[in-house]
């Protein structure tokens, strides 16, 4: 699918109510590989675009909008483009940030919001990844990350995925987030421009405005988050007039890959709720 900033990979898998899927920084559609089935199976078309955040397989246009507002507003021209209404719309770790930025913006394709773990008020980006929008300033040194992450021990640190997977993430994963920027200059060029716009005031905005939203949200936790805190959730709850939170046990930032499953039944068990 081309959209206004380029082109946009995606899977559109079964059919009935839509649920849109919004991933983080550096991974793709494949961290939810473990989610659609159950909900295709439940009778829910599940959409998985893999967003321009690092992993995409083809670079945007040079001058394609990548700050944190733009890519929100991309979310909804997706959603524009196939013409959903209802939509649950799922994000988790900086896609979380995308979509309460849209929240703000463009609620009116949107039934339900599920946040799982992400970024939110004063972590965007979290610690320990504000090093990479300095480091993306000098020359050639996200080809350099790329390669360094080709030592599978070295995947487990924390500025990698040593703080967002409790468990190991299995390698075809791992090399399908890493092979863009490893091979497409472009795509480099893209990363370097997203993260030098990540800041804390796009979420805390979103925060503030967000108070009046008046649409169902599921705030779906890691107990043991080391990025997000759970006193993050907490108060997200507290300013969403219409919020719930549930904690997930045994898991990091990725639920859907330390829990795979469980997101897609807290969807339907959300959706059925709030029908």
């Amino acid at each position: 699918m081309n959209l206004s900033a380029g082109p946009i990979a995606y899977r559109d898998l079964g059919d009935g109510p839509p649920v849109v899927f919004v991933h983080g920084l550096l991974v793709n559609g494949e961290i939810w590989r473990g989610e659609t089935g159950p909900l295709v199976d439940a009778g829910y078309r599940c959409l998985v675009p893999t967003w321009p955040l690092g992993a995409h397989p083809e670079p945007m246009r040079p001058d394609a909008d990548l700050t944190p507002s733009g890519l929100a507003g991309l979310v909804g021209e997706f959603l524009d483009a196939l013409d959903l209404q209802n939509v649950t719309l799922v994000g988790n770790d900086t896609g979380g940030a995308l979509v309460q930025i849209l929240m703000t913006r463009r609620p009116e394709r949107v039934g339900r919001v599920v946040l799982a773990s992400c970024d939110v008020l004063d972590r965007f980006p979290p610690p320990p990844f504000g090093f990479l929008a300095p480091v993306s300033r000098l020359p050639g040194s996200l080809w350099v990350t790329a390669q360094l992450f080709r030592i599978p021990a070295l995947l487990r640190l924390p500025i990698a995925l040593g703080w967002v997977a409790k468990r190991p993430v299995p390698r075809e994963v791992t090399d399908s987030y890493l092979a863009p920027i490893k091979t497409s200059r472009a795509v480099r060029r893209d990363l370097g421009k997203l993260v030098r716009g990540f800041d804390k005031r796009h979420t805390l905005d979103a925060f503030e405005a967000n108070g009046d939203y008046d649409r169902p949200v599921l705030l779906l936790w890691a107990k043991e988050d080391r990025l997000f805190p759970l006193p993050l959730a907490e108060r997200l709850a507290r300013k969403l007039p219409d919020a719930r939170l549930e904690l997930v046990e045994d898991s990091y930032t990725f639920i859907s890959e330390d829990r795979p499953g469980l997101l897609a039944e807290k969807v339907k068990e959300f959706a059925i709720l709030t029908r």
